[in-house]
Parts: C-alpha cells; structure tokens; sequence
C-alpha cells in the first residue's frame, strides 16, 4: 500500500463516519477506531518494505503550472508522528461510544476522522505548500470542533481561530520566503540548502516565523490562552488535541525545520527561552486550577514549553528528548483526560473539592489515572521518567556559556517540581479518604479498556523502554542525523540529569508536603491581565476599527462609493499624463462606421441625463446598449456582441418588472448636487476618454494572445478563441464568477424577501374602464401566440448556441442568455402574474450549475490537474469536458435569472382573475388551479389595482414580509448531532 493510498484512505473515513454517526450512533466509534489502527499498521508496513533507503517517497501532480506537486515522504520522523495520530486517535475515537450520549454523532466523528487525515497529511507532506494547507486544515478541524460544542463556546472557538489563524499566516509568510530563496518548494530540498548557512538574515527571518507559526498552534507564551480557552469541548475532543493533534503540530514543525536551523543564534535563544518560561508560567497556573481538565490544559501548556525549550537547544541529544517527551507525552495525556471523562461521567464533577475516595468506589479508574499522573510526574518506573531524564540530559549537555546551562536548568527543574506537586494534588485529593455519601461506581469495561491501554503502555516502556528504541531512534535519526542514538533505559549512572530529578523530587515533595500554604498562596490572579482578555481585546478592537473604516462608505448614496474610485482614476490620469510615454498608433484604428455609432452613444448619454422618467430613461439606456452591441459586432467580436445584446434585453425586462415597485420619476436634486455630479462625470469621463485613447491601438497582439490564437485549436480542439480561453485556458477564472453569479442570484432572493421589498408598490398602476389593456385573455393573446411558436424556437436555439460555442460563436453563458430570453417570453405571456408558469426551481438550477462545473474539475485530476479538460470521443463525434462545464455555466445563469424574474414577479399564490367563457366567467387556470365557475364578470370594465398584489412565501401561504413572519419548514432543518 502507497502513502497516497493511506492518505486518501484516512481521509475517505469522513463521509464514512458521516453515515456511521447517523446510522449507527455512538457506536459508530468502535468500526472507526479499527480501521485508524489498520491504517497505522499498513504505515508500519510501508515503512517496514522500504528496502535499503531510510525514507519512502510518492509524487502525484498537483498543480503543475506553479511546479508545486503532491509530494508524500515517510521518514523516521513521518512515521512516529504518523503513528501517533493514528495510535492515539483510534484510542480516544474508540474511547468516545461509551463517553458520548446515545443519539447521532455524525459531526463529531466527521470532525475527528478529518482531523487525523489533516494531521496525517501534515506530518507526510514533503512540499512547503502541502504542509501549510495541511496546517490549515487542522486550524479548520479544531474551530469547529470546539464550536459545535453548544453556544458558550462560540466565543472560545473564535479565539482559538484567531490566535491559530495569525500562526498560520506566519507559515504562509516562511513557506513563500523559502520557495523564492530556494526555488524549490520541496521540503527535504529546502532543509539541505546552502541559503541557510549562506544568508543568516534569511535564516534568521524564517526562524522567527517558524518560531511564531508554531508557538501559536502549540499554546506558547502569549498564545497560550487558547489551549485553557479551548477546554469547552467534550473530552475526546481534548485528549486527542493535547495528546496528537494540534498541539504537536507545532512540535513536529519545530522539529522538522530543526535541521537546518539548529545553529541559527536567533532560533535557539528565542525557542529556549519562552519554552522554559512557558513550562514554568504552565505549571505555576495548573497548580491553581480545581477543575480537572483545566488543570490538565495548564499542564499541556507546561509540557509544551519542556518539548519547546528542548527543541531550541539544537543538539543531536536534544532532538532524541524531545521526541521521547513527545511519545511519553501522548501516553499519560490521553490517559489522563479520558480518565477525567470517565470521572467526570460517573460522579458528574471534575472539581477536585468535590471529589474524594473514589479508590474504594472506582480503583481501575484510580490505578489507571495513577499510573498516567506518576508517569507525567516523571517518577521512576514510569516512561515520563525516562522522557524528563532524556530532557534534562540535553539540557545539561547544552553547549552555550556555562551561565547560561546552568539557568536553563535551574528553570527547568523548577517547572519540573511544580508539575510533581500538581501531578501528586490531583491523585492524593480524590482518590484516599472517605467517600461521598452517594459514591459514583466503576465505569464499564468498555469505558476503561482504552484508558488502561495506554497508561499500561506508558508502564511497559516505561520498564522495557528498549522496545521503543528502534521507532525513536530512527525518528531522531530523521532530523539529527544517525548520532541521534536514543538509550532509553531506568539508570544512566551518577549524571547530571539524576542530580536534576532528585531536586524535583525533593523540591516538589516539599510543595506537595506545604500544599495547603502554596494554595492559599497561589489562589489568586497573578496576572492584572490573562491571555483571554487579551486576544478578546484585539478580537474587540479589530472589530471596532473594521466598523469604524466601513462607516466611511456606510451609505445608500450611490456618489458615496462611487467618488473614492473616480478619484483614483482621475489622478492616475493626471499623473499619466506627465509620466507615460504614448507609443503612436498602429495604423487606422476608426472607420466611418464607428463615428456613427458613436453618435448614437453620445445622443442617448446626453438624453439619460436630462430624462425625469424612469421608463424613458431605461428605453434610452437600451438604445445605447444596444449600439454598443453593435459596435462590438463591427470590430469583430462576436461573442462579445452577442452577450452585450441578450444582457440588454434581459436587464430591460428586470428593470422593467423593479420599476413597478418604484415613482415613476426621479426626485428632483438641489444645484449644488447636481453640479457636483456634472464635475464628478466629466472628470472621470475625460480620465476613461484619455486612457482608452493612450492604452488602445497602440501595441500589436500580447504573447498570450497570439498563444491563444495559433494553438487554442490545437490544445483544445476548439476554434472559438473566446470560448476556449473561458471553459479551457482560464476556466479556474470561470469557475469563480460563476460561484460568484450564483452567489449574487441566492443574495437577490434572500434580499428581496427579507427587507420585505416585494409587496411595497409605490406607485400603483390602476387602469380607467374600458381601457385596452384591462383585458389580461384579449392583452395577451398576440404574446401568447408568439410563446407557443416562439418558444420551443428559442429553447432549441439556446441548445444549438451551447453545442457550438467550443467552434463558433456561443457558449454557456450566451446560450444561457438566449434560453432566459424565452423564460422572459414565458413570463410575459401570462395573462397575469400570478399564473405564470415560471414554476423551476431557481435555487437548485444555481446550486447544479456550480455542482456540475466543480465536478469537471475534479475529472480533471484524473490527468493531473484541476479543471484540465478531457477529450474522448462518443460514436465518431469528439466530446470535451469543457462542454460539460458550459452546462454548469448554462444551468447557473439560468438560475440567476430565473431568481430574479420569479422573485421580482408575482407568484401564484392569490386566486387567478376571471376570464370569459361564454356567457360565465371562470378562473384562469394556473399549473395548481382547476376552473371554476363564478359569477358574470366584466374584464373590460374591472380597474386592475396592481398594488393589491401581495408576494407569496413558497410554502408557507403568508405574504413574505408579512407581520406574522417567514414559514420555517421545520421538517428541511438540519438537526444536531448531539444534544
């Protein structure tokens, strides 16, 4: 098995875990734990086949026009972290069925399934650019984690978020500096570059942002306050980010890039001293906490600082500690907060004030949360002893100035004495003495058995620490080269390292022997000022200073938005002037014809800005448009003219159905607003004159153009040099305004009905007796006739333009065009608004046509590239993908303008008007009505009072924007996963 083929399996576990959460519940967490540890056991394998190399390496293309591939490396260092994750995360997965309350956990298991592929993906990636996308990744998996944890975690998982997110630029930042230093965006390649001992200022930089990047995502001081912040969430939640995930993000980065900046002075002055000061400030802070999981998120972040600290030292020893502190560190974690779980789920507290005696009600729950306090205490016989000694070992090798080895340990051993005294006051408070008087029972077998699996495991190696030799050794080996030689043994004889723990133990026996005074003393707020206030103070101040820029332009007034960026043009003009030098123009650029229709532009400008009326200004608009369209057509550019002709015609029919819902005419404006905007026009006129007359005919055809033109067919199979570019060359750029169209055609539906536009009419249109268009069956009739011949015309025309568009001119987009035109005729040739047989749905012609061009896309990887058209051929005819993604164009735009003229025209909600038949009046028959006879009715004679006309909600029955609110249709609500 392939490490592509591990990744994409661990990653196909999401929507797997989606329908187990949903169908199996809870339990759903055994079946999941079981293929996490088959896919740890087929890394081993993969690792185990690699023959005489020391790594094994899989490239796929990813996104060749950047040279940025999918590149995987499984190193010593990728399979003890790989390891981890998936060890660790089929432990807690498998903790979590007995934890968790019965229902569906679809999200939950999504969620954490998603998380061990991101950090899979992280700790394999052997390309800078796949690294920060898997960072990011789990950035993303730890939000939602923590938020869907109720609403008093809203504001934790934005803090968390945020300070993650801020590291996460940091990476972005380093990962472009070493891809332009190094030209190369191949980790293990940029590891070994001469540029970090050639440049100490890049070095330096990079060190420092790597540096950042990991101190926010490993909760180092001051982005420490997110890991307490984050204990909202459910404890499964908490193990595996404290024990695999997330935190030891940060501590693999560290790691990793400890290679090559080991020696840089920066990197190890800065990663040595905030651990040590972390460490110690973590310990300090988790000896004051009650709460048990709180407790635990302080010691995360001590823990955190020793692994840091250790790092930063940058010797071959120190990278064996820390890699053994991380492996000891993920066993008596976890162990530790699923012990509080199955506490806290047992006796329903995690306030160690409350708890006591549960030795004698819960002793498997005491033995195993025992074993994982003692281990983390560093106390013989435990692997914690064996990780702290190894650190304390690189602490005391340390080859600084003596001064400084010498404060290095000091503050180490200090940091450790406090993590004995808070270890020890979690144990010696409640588990001896008397029980409460209604004691908490054991929890189950099923409950304990991942609990008991690694504080056991922590017991064995901590014995028998040769059995990890091999797996820590070659991780070592990976960053240190093959001196990195871990012995992972009880007793080392009388050195440095012994001396260290026997003053821990003196020092944080005495704490624990005086916990009564250090408790009085420590149980205040050392600190005017927490890390939470502090990220909720920027948090705040970022948001009063975006509201404060946004007030600038917070305005309905058009002349608001529009005067920043005619004032830019205007002075990009002027400086132009005297700063550019024009090139002379390339032959006759104008021709007789373009003076005319010039004309006609210039005639109708002038008209629309001395017209009062809003019909006769959208009439004159529409001739200008239309002149334009053809100016477009007279220069060559079919395709554009097309779209420019059918884009004028549907905006007259949208405007037209708006322009009942406003005055007939505009409001008349004061001088000093009406010259203002005559200066504001001629400025930016003549600025848009000037720079069409200085940028246009002055060059020949780009490189890019003539690319387009002499191998689009070639490349593409396509003669359309505008489609091909659209659906082919750029069909990235297509996709985005497309997602963006649809966007826009969801926000015209939602905008109308929640600012309650539909039903205002400020200007309703009644008709006098006997007048010609009171009417609707007589009106309509020459329309009607023109639906039913027309119609299935233009709905074949707008076919025949998609099919065409890759050779001639057409496309999605103009066919879409085309085919709204014929919903228009539709529309119109009802007899009244509320019988059109406008009844598609719009929103889900959106949603498909974004769907079916992202669904081309990903049939693009199958040679290599996203959005990379495929050419097969179906009975002789030669069939692109491209065309496929048309459709997705075609069904989208459709959508949008579908959207609009449902939403802006009145829907069938309201009876039907009375139509003749014979000597009786009878109700026009809609796509839901049946006729019915009523009494004799005059058409002619009855005033059509449009303000009468009320938008319906679709299913509700109620007038949208009505006083008695919106119908929910309950039964299309997503419900949560757990309660």
């Amino acid at each position: 098995m392939s490490l592509l083929i591990i990744l994409a399996l661990t990653t196909l576990l999401c929507p797997v875990a989606a329908v187990l959460g949903r169908k199996a519940g809870r339990e759903a967490g055994w079946p999941l734990a079981a293929a996490l540890l088959v896919l740890a056991g087929s890394l081993v394998a993969v690792w185990n086949g690699r023959g005489d190399s020391d790594e094994v390496s899989q490239q796929v293309p990813w996104l060749p026009t950047l040279g940025v591939p999918f590149h995987l490396r499984l190193d010593g260092l990728g399979l003890f972290f790989g390891l981890i994750v998936l060890v660790i995360g089929a432990v807690v997965i498998g903790y979590s069925p007995r934890y968790l309350a019965k229902g569906s956990h679809s999200a939950f298991y999504t969620l954490m399934t998603f998380f061990a592929a991101a950090m899979l993906g992280l700790v394999l990636a052997d390309d800078v650019v796949l690294l920060f996308v898997m960072w990011e990744f789990t950035t993303l998996c730890s939000f939602l984690l923590i938020a869907r944890s109720g609403p008093h975690a809203k504001d934790p998982a934005i803090r968390v978020f945020l300070v993650t997110v801020a590291g996460g630029l940091c990476l972005l930042a380093a990962v472009i500096a070493m891809w332009v230093a190094t030209g190369t965006t191949r980790l293990s390649d940029i590891l070994v570059d001469d540029v970090w001992s050639t440049s100490p200022g890049f070095a330096a930089f990079v060190a420092v942002l790597i540096a950042l990047a990991a101190f926010t995502k490993s909760a180092q001081f001051p982005f420490h306050a997110w890991l307490p912040d984050a204990m909202v969430a459910i404890i499964p939640v908490s193990a595996y980010l404290h024990a695999a995930a997330m935190v030891k993000a940060g501590i693999y980065l560290l790691l990793r890039f400890s290679t090559a900046l080991s020696e840089v002075p920066v990197w190890n002055v800065l990663l040595i001293s905030v651990g040590l000061f972390t460490a110690l400030m973590g310990a300090v802070f988790a000896l004051q906490r009650h709460d048990l999981k709180e407790l635990l998120a302080y010691s995360t972040v001590s823990q955190l600082g020793f692994l840091t600290a250790t790092i930063g030292i940058g010797t071959s020893y120190a990278v064996v500690g820390a890699v053994v502190h991380v492996a000891a560190h993920a066993l008596f974690k976890s162990a530790l907060f699923m012990s509080v779980g199955v506490i806290d789920h047992q006796a329903g507290t995690r306030d160690i004030r409350k708890l006591s005696g549960l030795a004698r009600t819960m002793p498997v729950t005491a033995v195993v949360m025992t074993l994982a306090a003692v281990s983390m205490a560093g106390v013989p016989l435990l692997f914690g002893f064996i990780s702290k000694e190894a650190m304390f070992k690189a602490m005391a090798e340390n080859p600084g100035p003596q001064t400084a080895v010498w404060l290095v340990g000091a503050v180490a051993v200090l940091a450790a004495s406090f993590t004995f005294a808070y270890s020890a006051r979690m144990i010696i408070t409640i588990f001896p003495g008397r029980p409460a008087q209604d004691p908490p029972k054991e929890a189950s077998g099923a409950f304990l058995a991942p609990v008991v699996l690694v504080s056991v495991a922590g017991l064995v190696l901590g014995v028998a620490g040769v059995l990890a030799e091999p797996l820590l050794g070659s991780a070592s080996a990976a960053v240190a080269g093959p001196d990195a030689e871990p012995h992972l043994g009880l007793w080392h004889g009388f050195a440095p390292e012994l001396y260290m723990s026997l003053a821990v133990f003196a020092l944080g026996g005495a704490l624990v022997l005086a916990r009564g005074r250090v408790d009085r003393l420590l149980d205040r707020q050392l600190s005017p000022i927490t890390g939470v206030s502090a990220v909720e103070a920027f948090r705040n101040g970022s948001t009063a200073l975006g509201e404060r820029i946004g007030g600038l332009t917070r305005a309905d007034a058009p002349y608001r938005h529009l005067v920043p960026p005619v004032a830019v043009l205007v002075l990009l003009t002027v400086v132009g002037l005297f700063t550019v030098d024009v090139p002379p123009l390339q032959g006759n650029v104008t021709k007789p014809l373009d003076w005319v229709l010039l004309g006609v532009v210039l005639v109708g400008v002038l008209l629309a800005v001395g017209v009062r009326s809003r019909i006769a200004l959208v009439t004159i608009i529409g001739v200008v448009g239309f002149a334009v369209a053809l100016w477009f057509y007279e220069l060559g550019a079919a395709d554009v003219a097309l779209t420019q002709l059918l884009v004028e015609i549907l905006t007259v029919v949208v405007i037209v159905l708006l322009l009942n819902r406003l005055p007939s005419t505009f409001h008349r404006t004061g001088k000093r607003r009406t010259t203002t905007a005559v200066v504001v026009a001629v400025l930016s006129g003549a600025s848009a004159a000037v720079a069409t007359w200085a940028l246009t005919g002055r060059r020949g055809l780009s490189d890019a153009g003539q690319y387009f033109l002499t191998e689009g067919e070639t490349e593409t199979g396509g003669t359309n040099v505008v489609n091909t570019i659209l659906v082919d060359f750029r069909a990235l750029d297509t996709l985005g305004e497309l997602t963006v169209l649809g966007v826009a055609g969801i926000a015209i539906v939602v905008a109308l009905e929640s600012r309650g536009l539909l039903p205002k009419l400020h200007s309703p249109i009644t008709e006098p007796p006997g007048s010609p268009i009171s009417g609707a069956e007589d009106n309509t009739m020459t329309l009607r006739v023109t639906d039913r011949l027309l119609g299935p015309v233009i709905i074949a025309l707008s076919l025949f333009f998609l099919l065409r568009g890759h050779n001639d001119p057409g496309g999605g987009f103009i066919s879409a065009l085309i085919g709204a035109a014929g919903i228009s005729l539709v529309y119109f040739a009802a007899q009244d608004d509320r019988v059109s047989r406008l009844g598609l749905p719009y929103v889900k012609l959106i949603g498909a046509g974004v769907v079916v061009a992202v669904g081309v896309g990903l049939l693009g990887l199958v040679e290599g590239s996203f959005l990379r058209p495929l050419h097969f051929y179906v009975f002789g005819v030669h069939i692109t993908t491209a065309l496929i993604f048309d459709v997705g164009v075609y069904l989208a735009v459709v959508g949008v303008i579908l959207a609009a003229i449902s939403r802006l025209g009145v829907e069938e909600k309201e009876p039907p008007p009375l139509r003749r038949v014979g000597s009786t009046a009878v109700r026009s028959p809609g796509p839901h009505t049946t006729p019915t006879t009523a009494e004799p009715h005059h058409p002619s004679t009855a005033p059509l009072d449009l303000s009468r006309i009320r938008v319906l909600d679709r299913g509700s029955g109620r007038p949208s924007g009505s006083s008695t609110g919106t119908s929910t249709d309950h039964t299309d609500r997503a419900r949560g996963d757990d309660s």
